[in-house]
C-alpha cells in the first residue's frame, strides 16, 4: 500500500479494496450496530457498554474483508483514513453512490 497525502486521494483505494458486495454489506450492518450501540449506551446511561462499538464495527468489517474480500484491511496500515472511510462509504450508501 502506497502512502497517501490526503483522504481525498485514499478514497479510491480504499473503495477498490470494498469490491465486494458482501464485504461492503457487513461494513454497512457493522456501522448499524455501531450506531445502535452508541444511542442505547447513552440512552440507558450505561456507558460501559461503549467498549461494543468497535468490537462490532471492526468484527463486521474483517469478516466482511478476510472471508469475502480476501484481502487485509486498511485498518492495519492507515487506520484513520480508514476509520473515516468506513463512515464516507455509510453514507455513500445512504445516498445511493454506493451500491449494497
Amino acid at each position: 500500500m502506497a502512502g497517501f497525502s490526503s483522504f481525498r486521494e485514499f478514497y479510491p483505494f480504499y473503495l477498490g479494496e470494498h469490491s465486494n458486495r458482501v464485504c461492503r454489506r457487513l461494513h454497512f450492518a457493522g456501522s448499524l450496530c455501531v450506531l445502535a450501540i452508541v444511542i442505547v449506551a447513552i440512552a440507558s446511561g450505561r456507558l460501559a457498554w461503549l467498549w461494543l462499538a468497535p468490537v462490532a464495527g471492526y468484527g463486521f468489517a474483517w469478516v466482511g474483508h478476510f472471508a469475502f474480500e480476501k484481502n487485509r484491511p486498511a485498518t492495519f496500515r492507515h487506520p484513520l483514513y480508514s476509520l473515516a472511510g468506513d463512515w464516507v462509504m455509510f453514507v455513500d450508501v445512504l445516498r445511493g453512490r454506493v451500491r449494497l
